[in-house]
């Protein structure tokens, strides 16, 4: 564990989840993967489902509407209705295929479970402090076995933009009803992550499974409080 300032009073935590508890990237490569074979069948002909073919329609979805990055369950199914419109289905089977399509994602999606020795760390941190999840993502909890460590997640949408934006940090505060200055989030990017805790007025601590921490190689806006080797080192504070 590295100090780059001394920390104060805990009396809660908040956490980011791709790529603080799990390594997010194959999960989602998968379960794109399995989406586009997966869309195939309301296609003409399945090999008009490919990636450059939804790319183009996310690049057009966002276009018109910017708004959506900050929902990243919306704009996909803002994404599949366009494109399976665009293979000619329209009415209630179009509403019908985009369901289909989006529950098969979703469940794709969270189609893992989070390491023994995360949760048994999140167990441990939760018989000290209350624990609450913060992510820009849409990961089903239950599914990966992590909701019962959590009072409350909050996930990136219209109403809670996406971190670096303080609306989910201070959604998290309002719950918790502790001072600010008392939580410590725990995440792996310094932008959204550590930049983003610290303009909401929280302590942060930097870690991430999916890469070697190293500060040299990020986009540095401001340090954290304190850079983690491990995720059971916050066992120690």
């Amino acid at each position: 564990m590295i100090y780059y300032r001394k920390i104060g009073d805990i009396k809660a935590l908040t956490f980011d989840l791709d790529d603080t508890l799990y390594d997010n990237y194959p999960y989602i490569i998968r379960a794109e993967h399995a989406l586009i074979e997966f869309l195939g069948g309301f296609a003409p002909e399945p090999s008009h489902s490919h990636p450059g073919y939804w790319r183009e329609h996310r690049l057009s979805t966002l276009k018109n509407k910017p708004e959506l990055h900050s929902d990243m369950g919306m704009l996909r199914r803002e994404v599949l209705t366009s494109g399976i419109q665009a293979f000619g289905h329209s009415g209630q089977a179009l509403k019908s295929a985009v369901d289909e399509a989006f529950d098969f994602f979703y469940f794709e999606r969270s189609n893992f479970k989070v390491a023994e020795e995360v949760t048994q760390t999140l167990s441990k941190l939760g018989e000290r402090w209350p624990l609450v999840a913060i992510t820009n993502g849409n990961v089903n909890l239950e599914q990966i076995g992590i909701a019962d460590y959590f009072q409350k997640s909050f996930h990136a949408s219209l109403a809670f933009p996406m971190k670096p934006n303080s609306a989910m940090f201070d959604a998290a505060q309002q719950l918790l009803k502790m001072p600010r200055e008392t939580i410590l989030h725990v995440g792996d990017n310094l932008e959204k992550d550590v930049l983003g805790a610290k303009k909401a007025g929280f302590m942060s601590a930097w870690y991430a499974v999916n890469r070697p921490m190293s500060l040299s190689s990020e986009d540095v806006t401001v340090l954290p409080d304190i850079q983690l080797e491990h995720l059971s080192e916050l066992c120690d504070l």
